[in-house]
């Protein structure tokens, strides 16, 4: 049972968090505006169109009106949590007044959590006994410098472009609220998170950094990639298709997973898909463990 006290805090949060504008919500989850369509985004669970607070999702046939709601469907997160993460990640801008979708619609410069080394071996229990990856993977992912621990605990999990310049950040919870998101001004067409396999022109597109490091462990032999969401075209594709890399798609087994997957093997023939068993290459990955 939830006290009154507790019930009314989520009720306060709730009233400040749902007017939230959508496209802000949007850019700082990391998702992509269509080039034609300035109301159409691409996000990790399909196609949205945006119109004031309601949204469609064409990919998935379902909608819904307000920040809470598109939290719950792009985060899968229940009301309550749905709202705390609102509160957590847009308090400041509340405040500020700076939550608008015109303050998000200039390009924002890519600001990185804080590092905290202490959390790191909550990141690192997480990852290794939760998510079962194993530790040679996650500690040699350290000591690139290709994941590290922030502030609160999250796993931050950096996006490369050339000369591996950080382009990006895809941010992972590892308490139990369960969430995902993007750092905030994150690039994902100059770049990505990788992990190079024993053959660099074989590899394994996944929706997400946990994925792909699941994809490395279970096909240590392919090359990794996460495209932090599933998306039918990533900008850095087309150059390992004309190098003549040998490329699978591996988006998630379900309806946006399977839709993004169909755009992108209609657009590059030459991809094949790579269903996963199961909903995604983690849940694969643990169930060797269960």
């Amino acid at each position: 049972m939830i006290s009154n006290n507790a019930f009314k805090e989520i009720k306060n949060k709730a009233d400040k968090v749902r007017n939230i504008e959508l496209c802000a919500l949007l850019r700082h989850l990391g998702c992509t505006r269509d080039f034609k369509d300035k109301n159409k985004w691409h996000t990790s669970q399909g196609v949205l169109s945006v119109n004031g607070h309601k949204f469609i999702n064409w990919t998935m046939g379902t909608g819904g009106g307000g920040a809470i709601d598109l939290a719950m469907h792009l985060q899968r997160l229940n009301f309550r949590n749905a709202v705390l993460w609102l509160y957590d990640n847009f308090s400041s801008s509340l405040i500020s007044g700076s939550s608008s979708c015109k303050s998000f619609s200039v390009k924002q410069i890519l600001k990185l959590p804080e590092k905290d080394d202490k959390k790191l071996s909550r990141v690192k229990q997480y990852l290794v006994i939760k998510r079962c990856l194993s530790e040679k993977l996650v500690t040699g992912l350290i000591n690139s410098e290709k994941l590290y621990a922030d502030i609160r605990g999250n796993a931050v999990f950096l996006l490369l472009g050339k000369k591996k310049r950080i382009v990006g950040a895809e941010l992972r919870g590892t308490s139990n609220k369960k969430w995902r998101g993007m750092a905030q001004g994150s690039r994902k067409n100059p770049g990505c998170f990788y992990i190079i396999g024993r053959n660099l022109k074989e590899m394994i597109l996944c929706e997400s950094a946990i994925d792909a490091a699941s994809c490395a462990v279970l096909y240590p032999e392919y090359t990794a990639i996460s495209t932090s969401g599933a998306t039918a075209d990533p900008a850095w594709l087309q150059k390992f298709i004309t190098n003549g890399c040998k490329i699978f798609c591996g988006f998630d087994a379900d309806i946006t997973g399977d839709a993004m997957a169909n755009k992108m093997i209609k657009r590059h023939p030459l991809i094949t898909r790579l269903r996963p068993p199961k909903h995604d290459w983690n849940d694969v990955l643990q169930a060797l463990f269960s």
